[in-house]
């Protein structure tokens, strides 16, 4: 095969592929068909030990890939891999610089190719092919490899990009998953500490003072100038504590906790969306019942930036919030008439912040191992629609 055709061969075979062990695998046989052979394997050169190993082979017993190890500069492949240089040899037999001799022997290997993968000028490790018998490759066979060497050297450096971004993707889920982790954990902290002591003394207070209006009534103090500046202290105490139970609800609602999911975003909605004049409707199954604490709290917490998206944005009427389950799912939609949005115009968080309530929506949901798509375009309102597993699902994480 002409070596261009040999290239675009090889390079079409692996080409899209993300998993190294896939790209070699594939790659060797590839390389094989090409030039009908039938031995061979890639060695990867280990970094902190300057060592190359087997990763992939065909044809080779274990015992042989697992024992021919070579540093830089040993035996034939470790020069070619220090060299940069392809090498031939007709009969590895007559070969002074083989290394492992009598592994070579008990494997009955004789000719031999050893080409080097590189990539940005950066070795990582080496091909080799091999036959029984000697003699078995030509010049052009070693060119042809040795440009197949160029390819796999791409495509294995592009692995080895697409995991480290794996992982770190991996590392920066953990780390989001841990601080929202630990921020539902300061909310429910600091929720039970305002109801337990702030929102008890502002009660404590309301009903003093009320008890002094009383008295001052039921006395002879005809001071009504005293008597306007306690009513209006206890009615800044009311309104103090409505507003830390406001703060309480959004931290933690106790009704979450109390009766679940489901009334928890009923009140919720309600509670912020009537008052600004905005009517909200609800469509529940009511075959759920119960969800496991995750996804109560992940989908509360959804739901809360949705709401307060369309609070801050929106300028609707009206709102559905519709939660279903479709089979091992959970389907929340919430729909508004608003003015809309252009979703593609939202890439990032800006400065001013803006974005930062759809990245939170989409990163809960993904947390939930979950999807979250958004349908809006200008004038024609908003749909957001969450869809997670009720069984944890790592699909998506990877992805």
């Amino acid at each position: 095969m002409e070596k261009d055709k040999a290239l675009g061969y090889v390079w079409a075979a692996i080409s899209g592929l993300r998993d190294l062990d896939d790209i070699l695998k594939i790659g060797l046989d590839t390389v094989l068909d090409i030039i009908n052979g039938n031995v061979g394997g890639i060695m990867l050169l280990d970094e902190p030990t300057k060592t190359l190993y087997y990763r992939i082979y065909h044809n080779l017993s274990p015992k042989y890939a697992d024992e021919m190890r070579l540093r830089l500069g040993e035996g034939i492949a470790g020069k070619v891999a220090k060299s940069g240089k392809a090498k031939l040899v007709d009969d590895l037999a007559s070969e002074p610089d083989a290394a492992h001799p009598s592994l070579i022997s008990t494997e009955g290997l004789r000719a031999f190719v050893s080409v080097p993968l590189r990539a940005k000028g950066k070795l990582l490790g080496v091909m080799n092919v091999a036959s029984y018998t000697p003699h078995h490759f030509s010049e052009q066979d070693v060119l042809t490899l040795d440009s197949i060497g160029d390819q796999l050297g791409i495509a294995i450096e592009q692995a080895n990009l697409y995991e480290q971004l794996r992982r770190s993707r991996e590392r920066y889920r953990r780390l989001t998953q841990q601080i929202l982790v630990a921020q539902e954990e300061e909310r429910r902290r600091i929720a039970r500490e305002l109801h337990d002591e702030t929102s008890q003394t502002l009660s404590g207070l309301t009903l003093n003072l009320q008890a002094l209006i009383e008295m001052a009534n039921m006395t002879s103090i005809d001071n009504t100038e005293f008597k306007a500046r306690l009513k209006k202290v206890h009615s800044l105490a009311v309104q103090t504590g409505n507003e830390v139970s406001r703060l309480i609800a959004n931290l933690r609602p106790t009704i979450l906790d109390k009766l679940g999911l489901l009334p928890a975003i009923r009140h919720y909605a309600e509670t912020n969306l009537v008052p600004d004049g905005i009517n909200v409707s609800f469509e529940f199954d009511k075959s759920l019942n119960s969800f496991p604490p995750r996804i109560e709290a992940g989908l509360f917490r959804i739901i809360q930036g949705t709401i307060g998206n369309v609070l801050q944005h929106s300028k609707a009427k009206n709102v559905t919030i519709n939660l279903q389950k479709q089979g091992d799912e959970i389907a929340l939609d919430i729909t508004d008439d608003g003015i809309g949005f252009n979703t593609s115009e939202i890439t990032r968080i800006e400065e001013s912040g803006r974005g930062a309530g759809l990245f939170s929506m989409k990163e809960r949901t993904r947390l939930l191992g979950g999807r979250c798509i958004i349908d809006s375009k200008p004038g024609q309102g908003t749909k957001v629609q969450i869809i997670v597993p009720l069984t944890r699902s790592t699909n998506n994480e990877k992805n």
